[in-house]
This record gives C-alpha cells, structure tokens and sequence, in this order.
C-alpha cells in the first residue's frame, strides 16, 4: 500500500487574511454537495480564468438552490510562480469556506497534487479540473447525469469521467506525424496493459463519489502524469462502475507535457502498474 508523507505545512489551508486551517480527512461526513479539486503548477495565467468561469456558475447554482453547497480547493503544487497569491485573491472574494488553498511544499506531480486535494476534501462528490480550463465548467451537468445512470451505486461507489474521445480525428488533423504516434502508441499501452473500456483516460474532468474517491486514491500510487490510468484501474479492480461521457474541451496554450519525455515516462509508468499488481508488490486495499 502507498505510505503518504504529508509535511506540517501541508496539514493545514491557507486564507486570505494569512491564517491556517486544519485540513479536513476524506475519512469524514461529508459538510458540502461537491468540492472541485484544482492541481495547480506555475497556473497564474490560466488559473484566473478556469476560476472565474467555475465559481460564476457555482454561485448561480447555489442561488437558484440554497441547498447545493461547495468549495474549490487550489493545489499549488510547488509553483515557482505566484499561482499561490492569484488563487489567494479568490479566497478573499468568494470566502475562505467556498475556496481553498492548500500549498505542497514541493512539486509532487499531477497525481499527487489532486491526491492531497481529495484527501482534504468535505464534498459528497469530488469533481478534478484543470487549471487551464480546457473543459468548460458547467460540462459538470453532463457528467454528474453520467454518475447518475450508474445508480444504483455498490457501496455509494461511482465515476464519471469527462471524454474527449468524440474529438479525436479533428485533433489529429491539427497534430504533427509524430504526436500523433505518440498518441496511438500511448492509447495501445493503456489498453493492453491495464484499462480497455474507456476511450479516453486522461481527460483531467473526473467526477467521483466520496467513497469512490476514499478508495481509489488510498490505493493510489502514481504520482505523475499516468495518475489517472491508475485510478481507472484500479477503480475496475474493484468493481466501480465508471460512466464515459463526452465534454466539450479547446486546448489552451501553457500546456505542461512535454511531447516526448512525458509520453515516455506515461509509458514507462503504465509498465509498472500492470507489473506491480500482478506480482503483488503493490496490494489493493
């Protein structure tokens, strides 16, 4: 089982005014209807826009129902940049109970920031979204109607996963020769080595219920960018029913993988998941 160091600093959120608060356990009640994790690395241009897209819909949500409650919580995975004070400026805005800022005190990668978010969530359903906004926000409908039609859920455990499958040939047209093998060759390594029944498993727009997300992420071991082939797997392991459901997404500029080498190491790590299990030297809880 994965052992997770969590340092001192990390034990507690950030508000506005400078204070900490104590980071809540998924282990817990759930207190809100959703909590929207948001891995943030060197994010302070495209962080203010993902942000004020999600929270202008989530407050008109919560207008048109009292009874929907929410927070976001930033990640700032060990930015070099000021993603940490941008995300500050939201706390100051919305409130320190409806955003959230939880600073790493080093980059742990993707896998490991959204990780630290959900472990410190207080939602009864825990929506990832990037920090670039590629996915547009009130997309959440169509995946929480996903999670839905899974009901009813073993356990009260439930995925839906937001799919840029549908798009695929227009971004091959757009796309090099050579990112395009990468990309087939990536698909084929998924599929082959560990999840073979959903199309498109890095879409970073995954809805989960909290007991989904308990159990998945306490098992998980990448840390990196192949987080979510984790996840996936392990989530048919233990016999989670996963809904596909197609999102609109643009791409945004700013992107942090790195065609080759990140493809390489997504490739690598895909080895280690479908080995690990197998032999045993990773256990499922």
């Amino acid at each position: 089982m994965p052992s997770l160091h969590r340092h001192e600093e990390e034990k507690f959120f950030l508000t506005a005014e400078g204070r900490k608060e104590s980071v809540p356990s998924i282990h817990d009640p759930p207190t809100r209807e959703l909590s929207v994790v948001v891995p943030s690395y060197n994010e302070e241009d495209r962080l203010p826009l993902m942000m004020d897209e999600a929270l202008d819909y989530l407050e008109k949500r919560q207008k048109q129902d009292p009874s929907f409650t929410y927070e976001v919580i930033v990640v700032d995975d060990g930015s070099k940049d000021l993603t940490k004070k941008v995300a500050l400026k939201y706390c100051k805005k919305y409130g320190n109970d409806k955003v959230r800022v939880l600073s790493l005190v080093k980059n742990r990668g993707k896998g490991g920031a959204v990780r630290m978010g959900v472990f410190g969530s207080r939602g009864k359903k825990i929506l990832m979204a990037d920090a670039d906004g590629a996915t547009k926000f009130p997309d959440i409908e169509k995946v929480e109607e996903g999670l839905n039609s899974l009901q009813p859920w073993p356990n009260q455990m439930a995925i839906s996963c937001g799919s840029r499958a549908h798009l695929e040939k227009d971004s091959i047209a757009k796309r090099s020769y050579f990112r395009t093998l990468l990309m087939y060759g990536f698909h084929f390594l998924v599929w082959f080595l560990c999840v073979k029944e959903i199309r498109d498993t890095q879409c970073g727009f995954k809805l989960l219920t909290r007991e989904a997300a308990a159990r998945t992420f306490s098992t998980l071991h990448i840390e990196r960018w192949a987080f979510d082939v984790e996840l996936l797997y392990i989530a048919q392991r233990l016999r989670i029913p996963i809904a596909e459901v197609a999102v609109n997404w643009t791409e945004i500029e700013g992107s942090k993988l790195v065609p080759f080498w990140s493809w390489l190491q997504m490739g690598r790590d895909l080895l280690f998941i479908r080995l690990r299990y197998m032999t045993g030297a990773w256990q499922l809880e």
